[in-house]
C-alpha cells in the first residue's frame, strides 16, 4: 500500500531544500477478533477477550506496520483493545498509553445481548447518546493534535468509536463511514 505524507518544502537557497512534516499522522486501528465478536454479542464497554485468531490478526498487523516509525501507541482502556495494542507495542518496541476517550460506545441494557435479537427493539434510555459519542471522538482528535503535533500515532480502539472519530474528522454521519474489520487500520492526517 502506498502512503501519502503531507510535507511542506522550503527552499533555503538554490542548492538546499528543507522539508518539514506539517501534520500529525494518526493510524486508527480496530482491536483483534474477540470471543464476543464470534458469538455476535453486543460488547459495548465489556472488557472482552481476544480469540486465537484475534491475536494472530494483531501479530500480522504488527509485522506489516513494523517499517513505520511511530512516536506513541494509545489504546482504549478496555481489555480487548489494550491486549491488541500490547501485541503491537511489543513488535514496535513502544509502551501503550490508555485513555477512556477510545472506549467503545456504551450500549446500556443492550450490552451482553445476542445482536440478532436486538433488531427492531426500541433503544434503551441508557445507551450512550450519539452526540456524546461524537463529542468524545472530537475531544480525542483535539487531544492528539495538541499532545502529538507533527508525530505519528497508533491508536487502538473499537468499531463504533473509530467510526465516530472518522465521522468527526471527515464531517460526515457515522453511517457514511464504512465499517472497520478487526485489526483493520485507517490513516488520518490531522
Amino acid at each position: 500500500m502506498k502512503i501519502f505524507y503531507p510535507f511542506n518544502i522550503y527552499f533555503c537557497d538554490e542548492n538546499t531544500i528543507q522539508v518539514s512534516k506539517l501534520m500529525t499522522t494518526l493510524y486508527l486501528v480496530r482491536h483483534g477478533e474477540t470471543k464476543d465478536n464470534v458469538a455476535r454479542i453486543m460488547q459495548g464497554q465489556r472488557q472482552g477477550e481476544l480469540t486465537p485468531a484475534g491475536i494472530a490478526q494483531m501479530e500480522d498487523l504488527a509485522v506489516s506496520l513494523s517499517e513505520v516509525h511511530f512516536d506513541a501507541i494509545i489504546s482504549s482502556d478496555l481489555q480487548r483493545a489494550y491486549d491488541s495494542a500490547q501485541i503491537l507495542g511489543r513488535q514496535l518496541n513502544l509502551p501503550v498509553q490508555t485513555t477512556p476517550m477510545l472506549r467503545e460506545r456504551d450500549w446500556g441494557d443492550f450490552t451482553g445481548r445476542f445482536i440478532p435479537d436486538l433488531k427492531g427493539l426500541p433503544m434503551p434510555d441508557n445507551i450512550e447518546k450519539m452526540d456524546d459519542l461524537l463529542n468524545r471522538a472530537k475531544s480525542f482528535l483535539e487531544w492528539v493534535k495538541t499532545n502529538y503535533q507533527s508525530k505519528t500515532i497508533l491508536a487502538v480502539g473499537h468499531g463504533i468509536i473509530n467510526k465516530a472519530i472518522q465521522a468527526v474528522f471527515y464531517g460526515k454521519l457515522t453511517r457514511e463511514i464504512p465499517k472497520m474489520l478487526n485489526a483493520e487500520y485507517r490513516i488520518l492526517y490531522l
